[in-house]
C-alpha cells in the first residue's frame, strides 16, 4: 500500500471525500504531477518541486496550499488570482480553505483554472 493510500484510508469518510475532491481537481490541472505524502499531507510535485499541498484544518474542513516548495525563493514573483479564491500570506503562497466536499465541488471549474495557472506560472 502506498503512503498516499495509507494516509487516505486513515481519514474519516467526510474528510476523505473533501480531500479526494481536491485531489481529483489537482490531478486534472496537472496530469504530470507526482503525488506523495510530505508535511504529513498529500503533496503534488512538478519536476521534483512541490507546488500544491493539501491538508486537514484543525477546526474542520480541508485546505489547498499553493507554493513553490519548502524554501523561500527570493525573487519578484507575482501571481494574479482574479477570482480571489485564495488568501495570499505572501506573493508565492496561496491558501484555500473549504468546509466540505460540496464547497470544493461548487468551485471545481474555478479551482481547475487556478491550479492550472499556478502550475504554469511556477514551472
Amino acid at each position: 500500500m502506498s503512503d498516499v493510500q495509507a494516509y487516505l484510508d486513515a481519514l474519516p469518510s467526510v474528510t476523505r471525500d473533501s480531500i479526494d475532491a481536491l485531489r481529483s481537481i489537482v490531478k486534472a490541472a496537472g496530469p504530470d504531477l507526482h503525488e506523495s505524502i510530505k508535511w504529513n499531507a498529500p503533496s503534488f510535485a512538478l519536476d521534483c518541486e512541490d507546488r500544491i499541498t493539501l491538508g486537514v484544518e484543525r477546526k474542520g474542513g480541508v485546505r489547498a496550499v499553493l507554493h513553490r516548495g519548502s524554501k523561500r525563493v527570493e525573487d519578484h514573483f507575482t501571481f494574479d488570482d482574479p477570482d480571489g479564491l485564495a488568501k495570499w500570506p505572501s506573493p508565492d503562497r496561496g491558501v484555500l480553505i473549504f468546509a466540505d466536499a460540496s464547497a470544493v465541488n461548487a468551485n471545481r471549474q474555478s479551482l481547475k483554472i487556478l491550479f492550472t495557472r499556478w502550475l504554469e506560472a511556477t514551472h
